[in-house]
Formats: C-alpha cells, structure tokens, sequence
C-alpha cells in the first residue's frame, strides 16, 4: 500500500468516524492530543515556535512555494478564513521543499497571494523538516522540479491539540466556521 493511499484511508476513516462530532464542519479528530513542538524561522526571519502559540487557534499546514495547484489554493484559504475571524487564529505553513523554498521564494509566495501577517510560512534545514515530517506524519518526495507531499490542514485548539484535519478541499467557510466554534469555548 503506497502512502498516498494510506493517508487517504486514514483522512476517509477520519471523516466517517468523527464527522460533525462537537459541531465541527471539519473531520474532527477522535481523540485529541497535544501536538509536537517545533521551531523554524518564518519569511521575516522570525522564529515561530508552535508551542509558544499556546492561547490561539492555530491552523498548521504544509507545502512548496513552486507548487500551481493545491499549495496556493490552500494557503489563500487559509489567509481568508484568519482574516474572517480575526487576530486570534494563526497560520503556520511548514516547508516540504527545503531546496526551492528559499527565503526570497517564499518571501514571493507570500506577496503574490496576498498573505496577511497571521501567515507564518516556515522554513528550516532538511535535517530539521525531516523531523517534523516524520512527527506529524507527512510524507514527501521530489521528481524533477516538484515536490509532492502529504498536504492536509490541521486546527490546534488554543490548549495545543489536534482537532480537526482537514484535506486540500476545505474551503473558507467550513474552516472559518471550525475556528469560531473553538473561540467560543
């Protein structure tokens, strides 16, 4: 079985089991648990430390700067259901292409699709990715000039858990609506 179709039983068993479970429009995660903290330095050269994001939303995602299909899609989602909700979501988009994702590439990506400031994209040294690859699952390869990974969204409730995963079709309303209900427990 190839990790494409693992993950996609995975995310399909995730959504029958769990779907509409505490209001969420999201497939919500069964069994909460605190994520796993990591560190790496955003487009500004800030370092963003997920642990230290304790007290908001934060809605974690993965993807390459050079992508043209899902990655852009995805990150405008994003933006526009942080800039629906407010200040107090936060967007960490973590690198799957330590080699093209420079930081003027990323710098681009940022601009040419309008991010706001809520939209950390993260990038690091392979050895660094790699861990937080394998730790949060996510599966990554490189074929001439793409890289193909694992790309899902993940809500982390203000306590640091894992609550909803969301896949590559999650639109801004359903994110938006996910958002708002945590922010009102």
């Amino acid at each position: 079985m190839t990790w494409r179709l693992l993950l996609a039983v995975s995310v399909a068993l995730v959504a029958a089991g769990a779907a509409r479970a505490g209001g969420f429009d999201g497939p919500t995660i069964a069994h909460p648990a605190r994520v796993p903290d990591f560190a790496l330095r955003d487009q500004n050269g800030k370092l963003v430390r997920l642990g230290a994001e304790r007290g908001k939303v934060v809605l974690l995602t993965f993807m390459y700067t050079h992508c043209t299909g899902l990655c852009p899609l995805t990150a405008v989602h994003l933006d526009s259901a942080a800039t629906r909700v407010g200040g107090s979501v936060q967007i960490v988009a973590v690198s799957v292409d330590p080699r093209g994702d420079t930081p003027s590439s990323v710098r681009r990506f940022v601009r040419s699709h309008g991010l706001h400031a809520e939209f950390h994209y993260l990038t690091g040294p392979a050895p660094a990715l790699q861990r937080i690859w394998s730790a949060y699952h996510v599966s990554t390869a490189r074929y001439g000039n793409h890289a193909y990974h694992t790309l899902y969204t993940m809500l982390i409730d203000e306590r640091g858990r894992d609550r909803v995963l969301y896949d590559a079709t999650a639109g801004t309303g359903e994110i938006v609506h996910d958002v708002r209900l945590l922010l009102r427990r």
